[in-house]
């Protein structure tokens, strides 16, 4: 790729064997080697039939869309965390009466049921891929949605994951979100044609410590039964390797994840320079030590580095990130004041330093009960803090809950606004935060003209928190889940980390902390990069800590500095 600082490749130099290559976007650490299974096509859709009861129709569709919110509510129920989030919100697609009423409208036409869903599905998916960005994403899970009522109303079991009996590498087009939360232990890797570095894919195999490539054209192609290696750092995929190289790589994984399983102490480089190691989190649930189901032949504890002191058994020093729009998704009124309290101040008992994203939504995280107007370009629109311009109250009663959850709780935490993009804005949401009683008072760094004012932003806030994912996409006019402009959302393009540095420098110049809460903070090739460029701190899923830890603990703050130049050069 062009105009990328070219990273090291992990787990000991570039794959030996194999009769050839293919090349993606690593997202998700490791390494695994095994045979090739293809996700299964979604059902056919026969061939329409003459309807003589278009009320048993309707019946039939609205039995599928309840049987498909109930199934994605049970695994939403066994799979918590982050996962359950997402499949909740899917579910409640699902349950969305609008969906219901068009299809219902289709066989009083005298469709038949699962055309009538097909049709209402599709219909929804080009209005969501008409407005780019976020909500694109949702149409693509719409797919997958659509797939699994009409299984449902023709009487087949509904689409899933192949189940073969052995370890195999899971090669698909795309997958649902439903899909990658059920991945089970005999998963050994990820790869797909499609998707993105914060795609629902990349994040969820994140979570669970699963080696992921995206964005990798022509996998696809690969007969079921070939043998393949998966590097989730690099991207890089060997096909054709032999008995003893699929051994190897199987040993050299084990090796990496019982070294990290002994990971300890704070964030350190090897020289002594603290960098604070953060969690990204969306509720209380995600600091509680948890047993996830082993992915990729590990144990739990070789996924969260054991049960060691720190936040969640991680080892963590705090919360970089508390997502509190998941309190809101996709609910039809807004949680209580008493509601919110609550759900902060248990998230606040249960780690020392907490940092709080106020509500980031609007027209590209839809939530209903903000009845916000349908946008052109939802990601260049009314979102993150620009929500207050239209509805002043929601930040309000979020502030004051989050003050008396901090009250009750005896916690003092920091509480950050997203989206902010002039002087005047950071000002704003300071005195208001101030007046409620909140001590420290930061800004989310997400778009360009943030990061170029970042100097004059701290004279009227007390930290800088980068998120990476945004500011990229925004830096190189890039939607997020292009798969075809994934090279651009590379964390490592020199544009981005020069926005990173500024942000950075103009910490070090008014002695204020300046973290990373972006995919980047957790890659473990890419935190040098950024201890090196002066960032501070840096906020990742749990599952990443120790390898980050370990990362940093093997070169010097020098080092680091050098890695961070030859970068930017």
């Amino acid at each position: 790729m062009p105009d990328i600082a070219a990273p090291a490749t992990p787990g000991g130099g570039p794959w030996e064997g194999g009769a050839g290559g293919l090349v993606g976007l690593g997202v998700s650490q490791g390494r695994a080697a095994g045979p090739v299974i293809r996700l299964a096509d979604p059902p056919e859709l026969p061939a329409p039939r003459t309807v003589t009861d278009p009320g048993a129709e309707a019946a039939t569709v609205a039995k599928a869309l309840e049987a498909v919110a109930a199934e994605l509510n049970r695994r939403a129920l066994a799979a918590g965390g982050e996962a359950a989030e997402i499949l909740e919100a899917l579910a409640m697609i699902a349950e969305d009466p609008v969906l219901l009423e068009e299809a219902e409208r289709l066989t009083a036409g005298g469709a038949d049921a699962a055309h009538a869903l097909d049709a209402a599905f599709s219909g929804h998916r080009e209005a969501l891929a008409q407005l780019g960005g976020y909500l694109a994403e949702r149409a693509a899970d719409l797919d997958d949605l659509k797939h699994r009522a009409v299984a449902s109303a023709l009487g087949l079991p509904m689409p899933g994951l192949p189940s073969p009996g052995h370890p195999y590498v899971l090669v698909a087009t795309d997958l649902s979100p439903a899909d990658t939360a059920g991945l089970g232990g005999d998963v050994l890797a990820l790869v797909t044609e499609r998707g993105g570095p914060t795609s629902h894919t990349a994040i969820l195999a994140r979570a669970r410590g699963l080696p992921a490539v995206v964005a990798c054209a022509g996998v696809t192609g690969l007969a079921d039964g070939t043998v393949i290696g998966v590097d989730g750092g690099t991207g890089e995929i060997a096909i054709g390797l032999s008995e003893r190289e699929t051994a190897e790589v199987a040993r050299t994984e084990a090796a990496r994840r019982a070294r990290l399983r002994t990971s300890r102490g704070p964030g350190r480089t090897a020289d002594g320079h603290a960098v604070k190691l953060l969690l990204n989190i969306g509720s209380a649930e995600d600091l509680a030590p948890h047993d996830p189901e082993p992915a990729s032949g590990g144990t739990s504890a070789e996924q969260t580095g054991g049960a060691e002191a720190g936040v969640g058994g991680t080892g963590a020093e705090g919360v970089g990130l508390f997502r509190t729009e998941f309190l809101f998704l996709d609910r039809r009124q807004p949680p209580s004041f008493e509601e919110q309290v609550t759900a902060y101040a248990e998230v606040f008992g249960r780690a020392e330093h907490v940092i709080v994203r106020t509500l980031d939504a609007g027209t590209d995280k839809p939530l209903p009960f903000l009845g916000l107007p349908q946008e052109q370009n939802p990601a260049l629109g009314v979102r993150g803090l620009r929500v207050d311009r239209l509805l002043p109250e929601v930040l309000d009663t979020q502030l004051d809950a989050i003050a008396e959850a901090a009250r009750r709780a005896g916690a003092e935490p920091w509480v950050m606004a997203p989206m902010v993009t002039t002087v005047g804005e950071a000002s704003d949401f300071a005195r208001r935060a101030r007046a409620k009683g909140i001590a420290h008072v930061g800004v989310m760094v997400e778009v360009p003209a943030a990061a170029l004012r970042a100097g004059r932003l701290l004279q009227e806030v007390d930290f800088l928190s980068i998120g990476t994912n945004d500011l990229a996409q925004y830096t190189f006019a890039a939607d997020r889940q292009h798969s075809a402009l994934a090279d651009l959302l590379d964390p490592r393009q020199p544009a981005l980390l020069e926005l990173i540095a500024l942000c950075a420098e103009a910490g070090r110049q008014a002695g204020k902390p300046v973290g990373v809460c972006g995919e980047a903070a957790g890659d473990p090739l890419l935190a040098p990069l950024l201890v090196g460029l002066g960032v501070t701190s840096l906020s990742m899923a749990a599952v990443c800590v120790p390898a980050v830890r370990e990362a940093l603990a093997g070169l010097t703050l020098d080092e680091c500095r050098e890695r961070a130049r030859a970068a930017l050069e």
